[in-house]
């Protein structure tokens, strides 16, 4: 897979954005592991969500990837979108289909 995998029809300026700047974060793994995410839960995340995933979505892929790594983000990002998007990688949900 080399990309997204949803549309971004049916969704506002807002998450539009989002949906792109997950994959296109500069290193490949991280675009992988971000988009994927997004294009799984982007839909259904609640304005709080959104803020706190624009927020994640900034953190420069070497600490971000730490997080995830260790479980432990640091004050002011162990949010639970950060919670669910290291449950979704961990609990094989971000794995595409073969």
């Amino acid at each position: 897979m080399s990309g997204t995998t949803r549309s971004s029809a049916g969704l506002d300026a807002r998450r539009r954005r989002i949906l792109f700047r997950a994959w296109h974060r500069g290193t490949r793994e991280m675009d992988l592991l971000m988009g994927r995410f997004t294009d799984a839960l982007i839909g259904e995340m609640s304005d709080t969500d959104v803020l706190d995933f624009e927020r994640l979505i900034e953190v420069e892929d070497p600490d971000l990837f730490g997080w995830l790594a260790s479980g432990a983000p640091p004050e002011g990002f162990d949010t639970p979108v950060f919670h669910r998007f290291r449950h979704f990688h961990l609990s094989g949900e971000g794995v595409p289909e073969l």
